[in-house]
């Protein structure tokens, strides 16, 4: 039962993730209470730089040793520390930029593969922080509906999906106007998540509360965008939305 509900959190995380429900988390400003301002550190070690304060903010130099160190080790405690790091470093938009022109934002999202929870927790942190950057939001949903996608293949986590809580900004993602490489993996999500739903067939609607992604996913609002996807131009997304079983 702990693992399960281990998974349906870290699912839960990661539809958050996908509609780009960054707001959950407080954002540091350039400056602390107390008015002491933030200092930046000298030339480091990468590992070394996993140790730094909450107070530290690392520069372009630091970040690409950070992103290095995060790529190359397979130590898990190294790992989660340097995403803390990167997180931390990632709520202020100077460094959101750097990150991304470093490569870094792919670096990060593959961590939420790893069998680590805590891994996976601290991957998504950083996501978020760096999802508040626009230019950096198409990058990272991308990278998260990844892993949606294998996990709304598989009928034990569709529970722990459709049960998610999410912000309603999660339906923009099926707007016409969506890039269509994000277009088509959020239609596939559902087109996955309703063939296991459809499996799983002792799921009942009053399992799922407001606000949850069924709720949305089966609400109105996402009836009427589905049928406006039916008149998309392109050729893809319109097979795609005929072939999606209704509930």
């Amino acid at each position: 039962m702990g693992g399960a509900r281990r998974a349906g959190w870290v699912a839960a995380g990661l539809v958050l993730g996908a509609g780009a429900c960054y707001c959950i988390y407080r954002l540091a400003r350039g400056q602390r209470p107390g008015g002491q301002r933030l200092r930046l550190r000298s030339s480091r070690s990468a590992e070394d730089l996993t140790n730094s304060s909450y107070d530290d903010v690392l520069n372009a130099d630091q970040l690409q040793k950070l992103l290095y160190l995060l790529e190359s080790t397979e130590d898990p405690v190294i790992i989660e520390k340097a995403l803390v790091t990167l997180g931390n470093n990632a709520a202020f938009s100077t460094n959101q930029i750097i990150i991304r022109e470093l490569g870094g934002i792919p670096v990060v999202g593959s961590k939420i593969n790893d069998p680590n929870y805590s891994i996976k927790e601290k991957a998504l942190n950083a996501l978020s922080n760096l999802s508040v950057n626009v230019e950096n939001q198409i990058k990272i949903k991308v990278q998260v509906l990844k892993l949606l996608l294998n996990l709304s293949e598989n009928p034990a986590m569709t529970e722990g999906l459709l049960g998610a809580q999410v912000d309603s900004s999660f339906l923009s993602l099926y707007d016409g106007h969506v890039a269509k490489e994000i277009l088509l993996r959020v239609l596939t999500l559902f087109q996955n998540i309703n063939n296991c739903l459809k499996k799983e067939g002792h799921l009942a609607k009053p399992a799922f509360t407001k606000g949850s992604l069924f709720f949305h996913l089966y609400g109105e609002e996402c009836a009427q965008k589905m049928q406006a996807l039916v008149n998309h131009p392109d050729a893809d997304v319109k097979e795609k939305v005929t072939i999606i079983p209704k509930f």
